[in-house]
């Protein structure tokens, strides 16, 4: 009986742990909404960008930020339209000596930034989602400018190899 509950238990807890992150998606109908309403559900932009015709709101999601949703407004603040923008189509458009607030409008907020040593400028990396355990990384220069751009591991999926596992 105490083993059945806790299987219950169990089954509770895992589908509110689901129910939580599916909040860092958008819903899945935007298209129409009103800036207030995709507030509501989304909580408050990142960024708010002015555009030749409207306006696009950034919404960074989740704790580790694996996406960033785009929400474009038309000039009477309603969404056209919404776009996950971390995507390796985006991060091959990152080319050296492109201005960093050119990959800030790319890509948005990266997840985590680092200063380089002998103040060298920084890296942004940006987390997403993909099969294998990888960041997207951008070297920037102190003139605000990409250095160098690719794929590296989070240190979450870093392992030490001469680690031994004895079962």
């Amino acid at each position: 009986m105490q083993r059945r509950l806790s299987l219950w238990h169990g089954s509770w807890l895992l589908l509110a742990l689901l129910a939580g992150c599916s909040s860092y998606a958008p819903p899945e109908v935007l298209t129409g909404l009103r800036r207030e309403a995709l507030v509501a559900r989304l909580g408050a932009p990142d960024m708010e960008r002015q555009l030749d015709v409207g306006t696009r709101l950034e919404f960074p999601r989740g704790p580790r930020g694996h996406h960033t949703w785009f929400v474009y407004l038309d000039a009477a603040g309603q969404a056209l339209r919404a776009e996950q923008v971390l995507t390796e189509q985006n991060f091959s458009r990152v080319t050296v000596g492109m201005p960093q607030d050119a990959v800030r409008q790319l890509l948005g907020r990266p997840s985590e930034v680092q200063g380089l040593g002998r103040s060298r400028g920084e890296v942004w990396s940006y987390r997403y989602e993909n099969h294998f355990c990888q960041w997207f990384q951008i070297e920037l220069t102190l003139e605000q400018q990409v250095r160098s751009a690719g794929y590296g591991q989070p240190p979450e999926c870093m392992h030490d190899s001469q680690e031994i596992i004895v079962p």
